[in-house]
């Protein structure tokens, strides 16, 4: 295990897109993960009775993740992705009501998305002047990215809510766009998640190109998506990815030991990759310097994600998805649109699920599937077939005002970075997040 130049400890985005950049660069990476497979918290594992594989959580990306699809094509896995030429999604409020709101690419953003808002029947006038008010915190927001120390989108400790209300979002606005949103992209309630990384990510949706807001989709499960492509682009290079290999990282001044499988290396460069939850448990003892670091990411609070999949006999969706506001689950995914097969894989997603991950299997079940029928009542004679619930109870870290602040990619110890979604990059906890910190620790760990 002696003949690598870097060790990266977890294999999910983050870690994975480290040792892809440090790959290129021509250094041999040994890649680490403790579970039996790769992906962290977005992976995907064989359905016990079909055999299918199912991912663990469905996983959106945004034409603004510039990281990811870099990422993606760092690897040869752009293919492996299905993009929108814009903004553009059905919803079906709790009335039953449906309707789509499409943001023409023809118009410079954030034009695109207010003429789209305009010209969406599911608003009443009144609700989509409103609209316009998002203009200014939009402009800031994108200031701030750009630099501005001066812009300030949202204070931090304002909740999403609180900020969209001050901004003269009214409550149609709210259920039927920005919380769909900030739910998608916080995994928490607008009532609870703070309101800085969502200005971020409107800023970042909405900035110049109005591609940037463009939903992006999975054509694969995920550990097809990204995580095997990172494995044989990090292997074709002389490095290695082990699964089934908890590390332990021994951290003194100039000296850098990995422990894994009964073996030992030391190397220059680590990058510990593992979620907040874990950083603690990969040091044999942890680092005065980290001491900090390691207290705040044990007192993170976690947010859960609850997936209901549900096989039918029958398709009964028109296209890849669709937005449910309103509801326990805000959205559902036809996997066969995407994937391919005859019949209906349902994925129902509820994001910023702390009151739906600790009910029993059948009581979830139920609930989406009369949530599905009350939003298309067309379906009621499809049949169930098959149905899972799949919970992440820690799926993010929570957003709430008050929470630890993010540590940086840099430890202060030589040859040491972090990676994760969880690192302070500005964005919630996306894959987006997760790649651009794998970037910035593999840019740190060349320099070096």
């Amino acid at each position: 295990m002696n003949n690598f130049d870097a060790v990266v400890i977890g294999a999910g985005c983050a870690g994975l897109s480290a040792a892809a950049r440090l790959a290129s660069a021509g250094r041999r990476v040994l890649v680490l993960e403790a579970r039996s497979r790769l992906g962290g918290r977005a992976t995907a594992f064989p359905d016990r009775e079909t055999g299918e594989i199912v991912d663990n959580g469905q996983h959106v990306l945004l034409g603004c993740y510039t990281a990811t699809l870099a990422f993606l094509s760092e690897i040869g896995a752009s293919d492996r992705v299905h993009v929108q030429r814009s903004l553009s999604v059905t919803m079906i409020d709790r009335r039953g009501r449906r309707s789509r709101l499409t943001c023409p690419a023809s118009l410079p953003s954030p034009w695109h998305l207010l003429a789209g808002i305009l010209e969406w029947d599911a608003l009443p006038w009144s609700d989509r002047v409103a609209a316009l008010r998002m203009s200014a915190p939009l402009k800031l927001a994108r200031r701030e990215i750009a630099g501005d120390a001066r812009a300030k989108a949202a204070s931090p400790g304002e909740t999403v809510e609180n900020w969209l209300i001050r901004n003269g979002q009214t409550a149609r606005i709210r259920e039927m766009l920005w919380d769909p949103l900030a739910l998608a992209a916080l995994n928490q309630p607008p009532a609870i998640a703070a309101a800085p990384p969502f200005a971020r990510v409107l800023g970042e949706m909405f900035g110049s190109d109005p591609t940037a807001a463009a939903i992006i989709l999975p054509a694969v499960p995920l550990d097809q998506m990204y995580a095997e492509p990172a494995r044989a682009f990090v292997e074709a290079r002389g490095g290695a990815v082990r699964t089934g290999a908890p590390a332990k990282l021994s951290a003194t001044p100039g000296d850098l030991q990995v422990h894994a499988s009964g073996e030992s290396v030391r190397v220059p460069i680590v990058i510990v990759a593992v979620p907040w939850f874990a950083l603690a448990d990969v040091f044999d003892a942890v680092p005065q310097k980290l001491a900090d670091t390691v207290a705040r990411a044990r007192a993170m609070a976690s947010s859960p994600i609850v997936t209901v999949n549900l096989w039918l006999d029958r398709a009964v969706l028109d296209e890849p998805f669709i937005g449910l506001p309103g509801r326990r689950m805000q959205w559902a995914f036809d996997k066969r649109l995407v994937l391919g097969g005859d019949a209906s894989h349902l994925s129902l997603v509820s994001s910023g699920a702390a009151d739906v991950v600790a009910l029993p299997n059948e009581q979830v079940i139920a609930a989406a599937h009369t949530e599905l029928l009350e939003a298309i009542p067309a379906i009621r004679s499809a049949r169930v077939v098959r149905a899972t619930v799949v919970r992440e109870p820690r799926a993010t870290f929570s957003l709430a005002p008050g929470q630890p602040s993010r540590p940086s990619t840099d430890t202060g110890i030589r040859g040491l970075y972090l990676a994760g979604d969880w690192i302070d990059t500005g964005l919630p906890a996306t894959i987006e997040s997760a790649v651009r910190s794998g970037h910035r620790a593999a840019q740190l760990a060349l320099r070096q």
